[in-house]
């Protein structure tokens, strides 16, 4: 099962997820041609590290309608974006490792 992580992710929530046995694709930029190089249409999850980057969650979920959305970041989600992800996690809150897990 692949995960996509993108965004700089400070908190190597990346390598939490692969500890836990997942295939992980790295994308900068969360656009089309990189979701779709990063392989999203068959992913099972996709973790967002920037909120700056809001608006990769609408394309994710047009490429694939079944990926679940996970918000791994700091600051405020917009209003536009929350709607779509599945999971809004605080950093500060959660542990990389326990959200891997949970994956």
């Amino acid at each position: 099962m692949t995960v996509i992580v993108a965004g700089e992710d400070p908190y190597d929530i990346g390598a939490a997820i692969a500890a836990e046995g997942f295939e992980v694709a790295r994308v900068d930029i969360g656009n089309r041609p990189s979701l779709e190089e990063a392989g999203i249409v068959d992913a099972t999850a996709y973790v967002l590290t920037e909120v700056q980057q809001a608006t990769s969650i609408s394309v994710a979920k047009d490429l694939n309608e079944e990926v679940k959305v996970v918000v791994y970041a700091d600051g405020s989600v917009p209003d536009f974006a929350r709607g779509q992800a599945d999971l809004i996690l605080d950093p500060d809150l959660f542990d990389p490792a326990d959200v891997a897990a949970e994956l």
